[in-house]
């Protein structure tokens, strides 16, 4: 990182602690009903969309209240119709927008994940912040007015996040409550397709290129075109399972949006678990989630998405998938596996799966009714 990179995220971060110590010199006052609310935090993909359990949450027991998120600038898109009337603050720890600090106070902020954001949310003048207990260091904690405990019992993290505010559970999600917003015109298959996206965050989550190959030859056999997906980078994944380029590749050409876009249209898709494999749930495309490091119960639908048609493939327990952290919270009923390439030679657990356990998901999944009004068939 550059000098000046590194200047500006310290400056950010210098002027976010003034701001915050200022506002914390107020008397704080817990709301009894909201006007204001912020979600503070700076997720990946897939784990901001899994805040959407909590945000109907807030919705639907705040009816009238002002529901603001801050989000990566690269998520934002994904929020340009309002669901549940949110407005998303975009925004990036290098370069804090002034936008953010002139927003009007907050009676209410939700800090989910890393507790570091509720110094961003008290410089945001919120008057009450609620956080997960646990988080270390502890001067993350200092600013929070109210630490809640991870439940003890198994829990999705949608669920987990949902108890940070108080209040009967949202009603099931369904596709209608989070239209897809604009994207760039792309080609999309003229008939039914499935998506294989192949990408992932880590090697640790990919599976072997013959058994992909092996799936987009059985969904071509049920009169589903296959067509290949993956981020900019993840080209050759395709090339490994596709060498001779039988079906369609949008590898490295969609931004999310596009990809919205492309999943709405399709009849399923089929992933590792990642990002990705929670937009389809937010499009409420019917999908399987193969699992090997991570955890089908942490990452996977919950009472929220019951009307979703999906599965997981998974081999469970598997031996190293034996770690209790969840941000940095040790908890007793976690299982799952945040090792690097440099402690796991190879993705044991992702091997583990075979074609006919995703091919039997598969077929689960199309059996059920597709919750979507309109049904590319």
């Amino acid at each position: 990182m550059s000098a000046a990179a590194t200047g500006s995220r310290l400056g950010g971060r210098v002027a976010t602690v003034a701001r915050a110590v200022a506002d914390r010199l107020v008397r704080r006052i817990e709301p009894i009903e909201p006007r204001r609310v912020l979600i503070a935090h700076h997720l990946l993909l897939g784990d901001t969309l899994m805040l959407t359990a909590l945000i109907a949450k807030l919705r639907s027991n705040h009816p009238d209240a002002d529901i603001a998120m801050t989000v990566p600038r690269a998520i934002a898109p994904l929020y340009a119709t309002r669901p549940y009337g949110l407005r998303a603050l975009a925004w990036d720890p290098r370069d804090l927008p002034s936008s953010l600090f002139d927003e009007q106070p907050f009676d209410l902020a939700i800090v989910p994940g890393d507790n570091r954001y509720a110094w961003l949310a008290a410089a945001m003048r919120a008057r009450w912040i609620v956080a997960f207990d646990g988080d270390t260091p502890a001067h993350k904690n200092w600013p929070i007015d109210r630490l809640i405990p991870y439940p003890e019992v198994p829990r999705s993290w949608g669920d987990m996040v949902a108890r940070l505010v108080e209040g009967p559970p949202a009603p099931q999600y369904a596709p209608s409550q989070w239209p897809a917003g604009p994207s760039d015109p792309f080609d999309l298959p003229r008939g039914a397709f499935a998506v294989l996206h192949l990408g992932a965050s880590t090697p640790l989550k990919l599976w072997p290129p013959d058994r992909w190959r092996a799936i987009a030859t059985r969904l071509a056999a049920r009169g589903l075109e296959p067509v290949w997906s993956g981020g900019r980078g993840e080209e050759p994944l395709v090339a490994q399972a596709d060498p001779e380029r039988r079906w369609r590749s949008y590898a490295g050409t969609l931004d999310l949006p596009q990809m919205r876009a492309l999943l709405d249209r399709a009849a399923l898709l089929c992933s590792p678990d990642t990002g990705i494999a929670h937009l389809a749930r937010i499009a409420g495309t019917p999908s399987v989630t193969l699992y090997g490091p991570g955890s089908a119960t942490i990452t996977g639908a919950d009472r929220f998405y019951a009307a979703i048609p999906w599965r997981a493939a998974t081999v469970d327990p598997f031996p190293c998938r034996d770690q209790r952290i969840l941000f940095r919270r040790e908890i007793a009923w976690v299982r799952r596996c945040g090792r690097s390439t440099a402690e796991c030679a190879r993705p044991r657990c992702m091997e583990a799966i075979d074609v006919e356990a995703v091919s039997s998901a598969i077929g689960e999944v199309l059996a059920r009714p597709d919750p979507r009004v309109v049904v590319p068939r």
